[in-house]
């Protein structure tokens, strides 16, 4: 068998995002304007959303959510532990709390009856996570929940994904994206935050641009662009610029055929490694779409011929990159020293993080990458690798 390297994740780009970048590179308009206005629209309107706010990451989306919604000291919000750590660090960066429930282990997302037991008269959000791109069960969510409870949808990789028919970014009452290189469509680094709600939007579009009372491009276009906008917030600088913002029109555009090619290489793995009895394989929603961000298999520990670490080992020798799931962010050692939290509070979160494994799954491999991916595994489930 001939060796290859196989990344985890390419992003998939090409001249026409080459050349978009052209129009803000020679307008002189760099910073947010008009491509980011364009982006947002287009957004919101795939995504069925009144309101779109390009900012410059997931993270700074979701602290903006969670400032915009007046999360302080005090105040408590939900988050399943198995996510990447921003979601967690965006609580504390508004003075709140991060209360770490745990995740069911066959979704990879928010268990609800974890989640219903942490609930207390400080809790004021949950953070629903849609991760790899399976949308969180929000009516069961939003369900357990008192009403008075806003709910938040990590939607870093989840772009185009929907669950029972609605697109993701509209399921809850605010939502954030992430447009970072391992996404199915990519700025290099970015966020969006949609929201149905009026006033949560105005206030978020205040905050993202250092809390002015108008844009830049509201200040420069209108009749006196020679006197500074009003401040009357302290806000943060998280705009996305318009150089971002032509790549996110071409990539967008891209978005849906992005993911029907996910979709189909995710049903190849299903069908060629389904002989493999040690290996747990994601499942589409029963109703929904699945976004296929990232393809992540649960390795059984009782079952495998190695130790989850062990076949990563392997497969790195034979070109194959993997990664874990994510990491449990009870078991981080900010949390445990600031938290107190133990490794095995949450069991669930605890078993994802030690025996999940990523394969590659993106839209720069062919049909040679996929069947050298799945040939490896054999190997390895053989004994022969």
């Amino acid at each position: 068998m001939t060796l290859r390297r196989i990344q985890i994740s390419q992003p998939s780009m090409g001249e026409e995002e080459w050349h978009a970048v052209r129009e803000p590179l020679t307008s002189g308009w760099l910073t947010q304007g008009p491509k980011v206005a364009a982006f947002e629209k287009v957004f919101a309107d795939r995504h069925d959303v009144a309101h779109a706010m390009a900012v410059t990451s997931c993270t700074t989306a979701l602290h903006l959510a969670l400032d915009a919604m007046g999360i302080g000291p005090g105040d408590e919000v939900i988050v399943p532990s198995f996510t990447w750590v921003a979601t967690a660090n965006a609580v504390l960066y508004c003075g709140g709390t991060p209360v770490l429930c745990d995740v069911d282990p066959t979704t990879y997302n928010i268990d609800i009856a974890s989640m219903k037991s942490k609930v207390t008269e400080n809790t004021k959000a949950v953070i629903a996570v849609h991760l790899f791109g399976l949308c969180a069960d929000m009516d069961g969510i939003r369900a357990a929940l008192p009403a008075s409870v806003k709910v938040i949808e990590d939607a870093a990789c989840a772009a185009g994904a929907s669950y029972k028919g609605r697109p993701a970014g509209g399921l809850g009452d605010a939502a954030c994206f992430s447009f970072h290189p391992r996404k199915s469509i990519t700025t290099g680094e970015g966020g969006m935050l949609t929201t149905d709600d009026a006033a949560l939007a105005e206030r978020a579009n205040m905050l993202r641009n250092h809390g002015a009372s108008i844009s830049e491009e509201q200040r420069h276009q209108g009749p006196q662009p020679y006197l500074l906008a009003a401040f009357d917030e302290l806000g943060f600088n998280y705009r996305m610029t318009d150089v971002q913002a032509a790549i996110g029109l071409v990539q967008l555009a891209k978005l849906d055929r992005f993911i029907e090619e996910r979709d189909r290489r995710a049903r190849y793995y299903r069908e060629a490694l389904a002989d493999i009895d040690w290996l747990r394989h994601p499942q589409p929603p029963n109703s929904g779409s699945h976004a296929w961000q990232a393809y992540v298999m649960y390795v059984d520990p009782k079952r495998a011929p190695l130790a989850r670490n062990e076949i990563m080992g392997k497969l790195h020798a034979l070109g194959v990159a993997t990664r874990p799931g994510t990491h449990s962010v009870h078991m981080l050692g900010y949390y445990r020293k600031r938290f107190g939290h133990q490794i095995d509070d949450l069991p669930g979160a605890r078993d994802c993080e030690q025996n999940t494994m990523a394969i590659p799954l993106h839209n720069r491999m062919d049909d040679d990458d996929y069947k050298y991916v799945v040939d490896c595994l054999k190997r390895l489930d053989s004994g022969n690798a």
